[in-house]
């Protein structure tokens, strides 16, 4: 019995070892599993951070060559001033640059106009792009305050002129909905639309997003929908991005292509449109751009309700950036707005010869 008892005890234990070999193999799969989970989720984590920001004048970062201005949440605006002395001057204009670009991409108005008008021509770095510091909490609205505070800080005056270019030039919608009691008139040109603004009838919005390269209906997409992936959307290479970041040379149309030499005339200052991170500059631009507005264009009250000054939107009928049918829209819900469409131009009809010195005019001279 006993010798017995001792082999069935010694038979159970070989089973019980045996059943529990298939647990410890369990359990090491799933502590491996786990951990390569963990070292996926840190990888893709690590993937969709931007890169710190170079901010001008820190350790490590571009110099400071321009003037600036220090705003009163510790930020640095850069500037430049062109055309006739502030205190000399009859009109005070303020540009607004657009995407990928800064404060040197100010509209070429001749300097016979210039003089001959009286102008004193303001542009400067938004937030990010050349050496004005960047704006992690950058909206819609602060862009407005940013400028009237630039205003300010520059003696322009209670009122001023302000013209914006394509991003630049959506933005500008924003001087209307926050500041309109500091304006003596507005100009934009080619202005982005967000195809997410409210007022817009689902099919206008709808073509106007389908007129885009598919790559660029995913990038403004992923700019409204998924901000947090914007950085890594426009940076990896899996696929192709955002066309305009790329650069894309077939996105302008053909009388574009016939001006593009003029921009040749960048070249000396491009390194520093972008030098403090194209997350700060080009990517925040798109995800406040097109992200969620706390109000629509559509909305806007006439600033001019005695024709004390005017607003003018221009846009050329071929451009095949930004849709010109949602300025054709805008337009026609706020007839205030003096509409000007170019039949035969492109995006980039800013630089056409003489047209800078006919949209400052036309702003300036016509009330």
């Amino acid at each position: 019995m006993g010798v017995a008892g001792k082999k069935v005890s010694a038979a159970s234990a070989r089973s019980h070892t045996r059943k529990q070999a298939p647990s410890s193999s369990y359990g090491i799969l799933r502590t491996v599993s786990v951990v390569l989970l963990v070292a996926l989720v840190a990888l893709s984590y690590q993937a969709l951070q931007p890169p710190p920001s170079r901010i001008c004048g820190s350790e490590n970062g571009p110099p400071v060559t321009s003037t600036r201005i220090k705003l009163r949440d510790g930020r640095h605006l850069a500037y430049l001033e062109s055309g006739v002395a502030k205190d000399k001057a009859k009109y005070k204009v303020i540009f607004v640059h657009g995407f990928d670009s800064c404060r040197y991409d100010v509209i070429p108005v001749s300097s016979e106009v210039l003089e001959e008008v009286g102008i004193s021509l303001i542009s400067f770095d938004r937030p990010g792009y050349g050496e004005s510091d960047p704006h992690p909490a950058k909206t819609e609205k602060s862009i407005a305050l940013d400028i009237a505070e630039l205003a300010d800080q520059l003696e322009l005056g209670s009122k001023f002129y302000v013209i914006g270019f394509s991003m630049g030039g959506e933005m500008t919608w924003s001087c209307l909905k926050y500041i309109p009691h500091r304006l003596a008139g507005v100009a934009l040109l080619a202005p982005v639309a967000n195809f997410w603004w409210s007022g817009f009838p689902a099919n206008i919005s709808k073509e106007a997003y389908g007129l885009q390269l598919p790559q660029d209906q995913w990038a403004v997409r992923v700019a409204h929908y998924a901000p947090w992936l914007t950085y890594w959307w426009n940076s990896q290479t899996l696929f192709p991005a955002s066309s305009v970041i790329a650069r894309r040379f077939d996105i302008f149309s053909a009388e574009d292509q016939k001006i593009l030499p003029k921009m040749a005339a960048r070249a000396p200052f491009m390194a520093q449109v972008t030098q403090q991170g194209n997350f700060e500059s080009l990517h925040r631009d798109m995800m406040v751009g097109f992200g969620s507005w706390n109000y629509s264009p559509m909305d806007l009250n006439n600033p001019f309700p005695g024709n004390e000054g005017s607003v003018h939107l221009w846009h050329g009928a071929q451009d095949l950036i930004v849709p010109v049918s949602l300025s054709r829209y805008i337009t026609q819900k706020l007839p205030w707005i003096h509409y000007h469409e170019l039949p035969e131009a492109g995006h980039m009809f800013l630089l056409a010869d003489g047209m800078a010195d006919v949209i400052v005019k036309s702003l300036l001279l016509s009330d």
